[in-house]
């Protein structure tokens, strides 16, 4: 249990490092920051998405491929995957406003969301 803990907690603090670098106030400036990194080096973008890699890690660790800890890795995925296809388009110079026509307003509640949705999830997932 208190290596779930300690996971826990090295989860949250993962999140909110993934969530403080994306920092805007609106999705297009957080498409923009994120094609700041993209633009040095992939791998940096890689490593500055640290938690898809550390759910797998947990996910291989525990023989944990159940259905919350599944949706975790799809999830961030998914989400990886779709802000490589924005920053794609950004780099071939096209326009992305079709794929995504309003510029949502990020809150900090919505800002942080992920920092509580996916620790609670991990904590779900290892009960």
């Amino acid at each position: 249990m208190t290596t779930i803990l300690i996971l826990f907690i090295f989860f949250i603090f993962l999140e909110i490092f993934e969530s403080t670098w994306q920092q805007s106030n609106s999705f297009y400036g957080v498409i923009k920051n994120n094609y700041k990194i993209y633009e040095k080096n992939i791998f940096l973008y890689f490593l500055f998405n640290p938690t898809f890699f550390f759910s797998v890690y947990i996910s291989m660790k525990f023989n944990n491929f159940g259905f919350l800890m599944s949706s975790i890795i799809v999830l961030k995925f998914l989400d990886i995957s779709f802000r490589l296809f924005l920053m794609n388009k950004i780099q071939k110079d096209e326009d992305i406003t079709y794929l995504v026509p309003v510029d949502i307003a990020y809150t900090s509640l919505l800002r942080y969301f992920n920092v509580l949705l996916y620790p609670m999830t991990f904590i779900f997932a290892m009960l």
